[in-house]
C-alpha cells in the first residue's frame, strides 16, 4: 500500500486523469471566495488527500482567478466553477467576517447553482452564511462559529442555529464551526464513507485528534486550570483502558484523587462534557471498532465496551449515528470491499 504524507496523495489525479472516472473516487471540491481563510482552506486537502486515493481534491474559485485571501496574499487556483457540477463533496471553507452578507453576490449563487443534486455541501465557519444566504439551511440545523451566532441569528431567523457544537450532520448538509472543527467535520465525512478504523489511520497520519464527537461544546468559557493543579487526562488513559468495567463517577474521582464534585467540575472544564456522557462516547467508539474488525456478537461487544446489555449498545449506537450495530457492520466491516 503506497502511503501519504502531509496530505500528499500518490495516487490522486488531476479532473482528466483516470481516477476522475473510478467510482471508488469521490470528488471533492472546495470553493474559495474572497477574502478566504488559508488555513481552513487547506483541511479539505489535508484530511481527504491523506485518504490513500480514495479522494481526489479540486480547489476552484467562482471565475478561475485569483481570490485575496484574509492574509497578506493572494491565491490562485486551476479550476472555475464548472468543477463543481463534477463534485460528491463540495467543501465552502470560512471567509472575512467582513465579507459576510445575506445577499450572495451573483457569481456565487451562479456557483452554488451548479453543483450537482445529491452532492453533500459542507462548510466550515462563515462558510454556513453562504448556505443559508443561498436558502440551503432553512428549517434546518446548523452551526457556525459561536462569535457569529447573534449575526447569524439576525440574518437568518429560519435556521436552526446551535452554536454550542462542533459540527452538525443533517445528510446532505453539513455545517462546523471555526478552524479546527473543519478537521472534525472531514474526518467525520471520512469515517461515515469508509468506517472508524480507516479514518483513524487517516487522523494518525495527519496528527490531529481521531475523533471529537459533533455534540461537543465549541468552547468552554471556564478559567483554564492552573498548571499546578491536578488534571483529568491520567483519569481519561486510565478508563479508556478499562471500558468494559463499570466505572462511575466515584471510581473515576478516587483515580484522580478529588472528590467527585471536584472531578465532575474539573471534568467539564478541560473536555467540555461530562464524565458520563464523554463514557459513553467513548464505548461507543470502541464498539464501532469491533464490529468493524471483528466477528464478535453484539452482546458480547457490549460487554467488552461497558454497556450492560447489547440493547443498550444497540440504544447508544443508534442515539450516536442513527444505525443498528448489525447495519453498521454490514456496511464497515473490513471483509466489505472497498
Amino acid at each position: 500500500m503506497q502511503r501519504t504524507y502531509c496530505g500528499e496523495s500518490p495516487e490522486q489525479t488531476g479532473p482528466d486523469g483516470p481516477d476522475a472516472h473510478d467510482e471508488r473516487v469521490e470528488r471533492v471540491v472546495v470553493l474559495a471566495l474572497d477574502g478566504v481563510y488559508p488555513f481552513e482552506l487547506g483541511i479539505p486537502s489535508r484530511i481527504f488527500g491523506s485518504a490513500e486515493g480514495r479522494y481526489e481534491v479540486l480547489t476552484c474559485t467562482v471565475d478561475g482567478k485569483p481570490v485575496r485571501s484574509s492574509s497578506d496574499f493572494s491565491i490562485t487556483v486551476d479550476h472555475g466553477p464548472e468543477v463543481l457540477a463534477t463534485a460528491g463533496t463540495v467543501v465552502i471553507p470560512p471567509f472575512s467576517t467582513s465579507r459576510v452578507d445575506a445577499e450572495l453576490a451573483e457569481p456565487v449563487a451562479a456557483a452554488l447553482r451548479a453543483i450537482r443534486p445529491g452532492a453533500r455541501i459542507v462548510s466550515i465557519c462563515t462558510g454556513a452564511f453562504v448556505l443559508a444566504a443561498a436558502g440551503m439551511l432553512a428549517g434546518r440545523r446548523a452551526t457556525t462559529h459561536w462569535e457569529l451566532a447573534g449575526l447569524f441569528r439576525q440574518m437568518f431567523p429560519d435556521v436552526d442555529l446551535d452554536p454550542d457544537v462542533l459540527f452538525v450532520d443533517e445528510g446532505s448538509v453539513l455545517t462546523s464551526a471555526g478552524a479546527a472543527s473543519g478537521v472534525d467535520v472531514c474526518l467525520h465525512l471520512v469515517r461515515e464513507d469508509h468506517g472508524s478504523e480507516f479514518a483513524n489511520r487517516v487522523a494518525r497520519r495527519c496528527v490531529v485528534p481521531p475523533w471529537r464527537d459533533g455534540g461537543q461544546a465549541q468552547y468552554i468559557e471556564q478559567p483554564v486550570p492552573e498548571a499546578s493543579a491536578a488534571g483529568t487526562a491520567a483519569t481519561r488513559e486510565w478508563a479508556l483502558r478499562r471500558l468494559g468495567e463499570p466505572l462511575t463517577l466515584a471510581d473515576l474521582a478516587a483515580h484522580a484523587r478529588m472528590s467527585a464534585r471536584t472531578f465532575a467540575r474539573r471534568f467539564n472544564d478541560e473536555v467540555g462534557i461530562s464524565p458520563g456522557r464523554w463514557l459513553i462516547q467513548q464505548r461507543v467508539v470502541r464498539a464501532r471498532q469491533l464490529l468493524e474488525s471483528s466477528d464478535l456478537p453484539v452482546d458480547r461487544i457490549a460487554g467488552e465496551v461497558g454497556f450492560a446489555t447489547g440493547t443498550s449498545l444497540r440504544q447508544h449506537l443508534h442515539a450516536a449515528i442513527g444505525v443498528s450495530p448489525q447495519a453498521y457492520r454490514r456496511t464497515f466491516h473490513a471483509t466489505r470491499p472497498r
